[in-house]
């Protein structure tokens, strides 16, 4: 089987990351892959490394041609500009293609939108949400939910014991994400003022980078049980050397750091907010809370560490849940439209 995959992110966020995991476990089964990416991007960096047909292209206007999908059977769509460059590329040369939808925002109804939109031969949502979404948008489609697999990062054991010997004796909360308002780390940051003299010994962690950082640096400034430790390329070794996971989004396609935590053995305490809930069924395979409600999410972190029994059992529910986005199943429900797709 021949596929595109396209992406023309200039950055290189979660959905890069999915993108990539999906690409490298199709190379594995056999497939011929060719991918468009944006050369400003790590993620066309990452593909250089691979054993696939690479065609750079910086805007969703550019780089047409009928060399650019050769032999494809279709186009798999995977972020945003990406859908107008394969409804250009199919109009030209008849290449059907399929789309990825990993927000959970409503679908824009701008002309250009709705053509590319409406010419996909399959929409796929990550989760319930997102489907919901693309069924209130375009309820004729073919629509499906495919959700992202965890990935699984390497582990450096001499990093997570300098971690630990910094958090000696703390029990370590993280929130891992790009720190834009929607991700919820004022709410973490109230759950930890809550918790600062009641449970000294709770500590948290919050690792990302991004355009609120100066305004949530101000909000923590007079609490002492609070760090600000910037974008990490180490999660693997961040995931080992915690005790827990928050994730206090307002809104999330999925939420493919929470994933990564699971698959990691870690507790994960998140909102019920966009596709969270398919991940995370309440004190099941982690606790949930409301948005926006930092008791709740305080009360959360201190039953986790106070309660091993509980602790132990998210952990196994955790695990079963996991089966259901493992690569080789995810991989396996995108050949399924494939296969179909004429």
């Amino acid at each position: 089987m021949k596929i595109c995959h396209i992406n023309l992110a200039s950055g290189y966020h979660g959905g890069e990351n999915q993108t990539l995991q999906l690409i490298k476990q199709q190379i594995e089964l056999g497939y011929e892959l060719t991918v468009v990416a944006n050369p400003k991007s790590p993620f066309s960096d990452a593909i250089k490394k691979l054993n696939c047909k690479l065609v750079l292209v910086t805007h969703y206007l550019l780089g047409h041609a009928k060399s650019a999908t050769e032999g494809c059977q279709l186009i798999h769509v995977h972020e945003g500009r990406a859908i107008y460059w394969a409804w250009i590329q199919s109009k030209l040369f008849g290449i059907p293609y399929i789309v990825t939808r990993r927000i959970d925002n409503p679908l824009k109804k701008k002309w250009l939108a709705t053509q590319a939109y409406s010419g996909a031969s399959a929409l796929v949502g990550l989760s319930d949400e997102i489907v919901s979404r693309i069924k209130a948008a375009y309820p004729n489609a073919s629509i499906y939910k495919i959700p992202s697999s965890p990935v699984t990062y390497p582990v450096i054991e001499q990093d997570v014991k300098a971690i630990r010997k910094r958090f000696e004796h703390k029990f370590l909360v993280i929130q891992a994400a790009n720190m834009l308002k929607h991700k919820g780390f004022d709410v973490t940051i109230n759950a930890a003022k809550q918790l600062e003299n009641s449970h000294p010994d709770i500590h948290f962690a919050l690792l990302g980078d991004g355009k609120e950082r100066s305004i949530l640096e101000e909000q923590a400034a007079s609490i002492s049980n609070l760090s600000f430790m910037g974008k990490q390329s180490n999660m693997g070794t961040w995931f080992a050397a915690a005790d827990m996971q928050v994730h206090p989004s307002y809104s999330e396609g999925l939420g493919s750091v929470i994933l990564e935590g699971l698959n990691s053995g870690l507790v994960v305490a998140a909102t019920r907010a966009g596709g969270i809930p398919d991940i995370i069924e309440d004190h099941v395979s982690g606790l949930l809370i409301d948005p926006g409600n930092s008791n709740e999410l305080a009360k959360a972190i201190v039953a986790i560490k106070e309660d091993p029994k509980l602790r132990t059992s998210l952990i196994a529910g955790s695990r079963h849940k996991l089966q259901e986005f493992k690569i080789e199943h995810t991989a396996q429900l995108y050949y399924n439209i494939y296969k179909n797709i004429k």
